[in-house]
């Protein structure tokens, strides 16, 4: 079991509210012992079972209306992992911001 992140190397001025729910839209596995609902699991091309994806491309479990997760509780380890303003969140931030430039750099600053 992972521990996360050094809470030192999280930028605590960065928060979910502020973004476009980037991490999202990664592809998730979903590990046997994880307590995701089975219904909001899907099957790669691989054959690993990862968090099934809606037509937009998020997280089939992102409530969109609130932009938070609608099984927050229930979530993978690798989205428990995957800690608000660490280094990790950063760099995908940032990577998404340059694929796109379309979104305003603000909301993914943490300004």
């Amino acid at each position: 079991m992972s521990t996360g992140p050094d809470p030192a190397s999280i930028d605590s001025s960065i928060h979910c509210r502020r973004c476009d729910a980037v991490c999202c839209r990664l592809t998730v596995m979903v590990m046997p012992d994880d307590p995701v609902p089975r219904h909001l699991v899907d099957l790669d091309d691989y054959g690993t079972e990862v968090m099934a994806r809606g037509e937009e491309g998020w997280c089939i479990a992102l409530d969109t209306q609130r932009m938070c997760c609608g099984i927050y509780a229930q979530r993978p380890q690798a989205c428990r992992d995957f800690e608000m303003g660490s280094a990790a969140c950063r760099d995908e931030r940032a990577d998404y911001q340059r694929r796109y430039d379309h979104i305003p750099l603000q909301l993914l600053d943490g300004g």
